[in-house]
């Protein structure tokens, strides 16, 4: 107690305020760090005003000190919409409207715009992660803020969250690894950055109101569900090429695939791509026509400005692949993958230790696959040339299961000041948590991998 009693506990208006070496040296002693959690990325963000008070984004970093030293931090931002977050509570928010209590501003523990699993609770130990719980949530009570919201957790967030008695939801997303499959049953946590070892989750839906009943959102028993395509017990092998990929798997994925790269072939359409440093000018900039264009196509501004590109470009190379689709000796689309190049990886910087994370893209032309082959098979072939350990495809898309990425589950993690509303919301998660098995179950039944003894 008299440790606690020296904590002090600061909120800060800017992910400026806080020492990007701090801040950075702090994440690298995580379980689960990605480069979207880095100083970097998050200023970047608030820089190049894509995350900003003005769209709806107002930081309120939460951070921890012990004397002079940063002990436990995370990125908090106060939200009046749920644009950007991937963790669907459109519903919850129509509940509140509906009894006349309000639901925002509400406060969110994530990554602006980035539906990635990892670390959101920075802490030297799990004893700071709870008092960094603890923080958040009392300060949105005496602020009047309705909820706190910890999106794309990582499994040492879950567990002091579900410690600090908040709720638990899951949501699916789909994911490739590296390696020739051996079917199974197994399930294992999320593990660091670049491990080698399986990634498994499960997933669920988004709507509730407080009249359904339901139950309370809890950890899930150890190895209680079933994951589709781990590699249980396997040689852990990683593919020696496309082809060697392709003949993993089952006979109907496997033409199907090789007819969608035939077809933009032979629409003479090719592929480059450039890493890091090597990413011209030219090519960010015919990024951003692609990825805006894509956006205002769907009846939306993009999220991400054009500055933040350019940030990226200046201040974090290192994380970004860029494919750019060619025809007649001029680009057509474009797709951006970002690279989990961080230090703290398992081995360093090594690709045998990298994940790579689908990201953003973008087209001037129709081409019939085009979309599939920029955004899956040359990411993928490209992986398995450099000994890439994992590509995570993003939120959502169960298509993507065709394209040998395999359902993983993603948890976020909830507190609601509303007893009443509390009480309805862990009724339903209970009953939503029942229904995500179920669906992994199905999905299970159709693995794209042939069938092994």
């Amino acid at each position: 107690m008299a440790e606690e009693a020296a904590i002090i506990a600061r909120v800060l208006a800017s992910p400026l305020d806080v020492d990007a070496a701090a801040w950075n040296a702090l994440l690298a002693r995580q379980s689960h760090p990605t480069p979207f959690m880095r100083h970097e990325y998050l200023a970047a963000l608030h820089e190049s005003g894509s995350a900003t008070p003005r769209t709806g984004w107002a930081p309120r970093f939460m951070t921890l000190w012990d004397g002079d030293a940063l002990i436990a931090a995370c990125p908090l931002y106060l939200k009046n919409h749920s644009y950007g977050e991937y963790v669907f509570d459109w519903a919850w928010a129509s509940a509140y409207e509906q009894h006349g209590v309000p639901y925002y501003p509400k406060a969110v523990v994530a990554v602006p715009f980035t539906p990635v699993p990892g670390t959101r609770l920075l802490a030297r130990d799990d004893a700071a992660r709870a008092l960094l719980v603890r923080a958040v949530c009392q300060w949105c009570e005496e602020e009047n803020v309705s909820s706190v919201h910890i999106l794309f957790a990582s499994d040492d967030d879950v567990l002091t969250s579900a410690q600090q008695e908040l709720m638990l939801r899951h949501t699916v997303q789909f994911h490739w690894k590296n390696v020739a499959p051996t079917l199974g049953t197994g399930v294992s946590s999320l593990p660091p950055e670049g491990a080698l070892a399986a990634l498994g989750r499960p997933g669920g839906g988004e709507n509730v109101a407080p009249t359904l009943p339901a139950a309370r959102g809890s950890l899930p028993p150890e190895g209680a569900l079933a994951a589709l395509g781990r590699h249980g017990g396997g040689s852990g092998q990683t593919f020696t090429s496309f082809d060697h990929f392709l003949a993993s798997l089952a006979q109907d994925k496997r033409k199907k695939i090789r007819q969608e790269r035939r077809r933009v072939a032979e629409a003479g359409v090719s592929f480059r791509w450039a890493r890091g440093a090597d990413i011209a000018p030219a090519d960010w900039d015919f990024f951003y026509r692609c990825y805006e264009r894509t956006y205002l196509e769907h009846g939306n501004p993009p999220y991400l400005t054009r500055d933040f590109f350019a940030r990226m470009a200046a201040h974090m190379p290192e994380a970004w692949l860029l494919f750019v689709a060619e025809r007649g000796g001029q680009p057509i689309a474009t797709s951006l993958i970002a690279i989990g190049a961080y230090p703290s990886s398992a081995g360093g910087q090594n690709d045998q230790n990298m994940v790579a994370y689908g990201r953003y893209w973008g087209a001037l032309e129709r081409v019939d696959c085009l979309h599939f082959e920029a955004c899956y098979y040359q990411p993928l072939q490209w992986c398995i040339d450099q000994g890439v350990a994992r590509f995570e495809g993003g939120a959502q898309g169960e298509h993507k299961m065709a394209r040998a990425l395999l359902p993983v589950q993603a948890t976020s993690a909830h507190w609601l000041a509303h007893p009443a509303f509390a009480e309805a919301v862990e009724r339903f998660l209970q009953r939503e948590g029942a229904g995500v098995e179920d669906y992994l179950s199905e999905l299970q039944a159709r693995s794209p991998f042939k069938a092994t003894a």
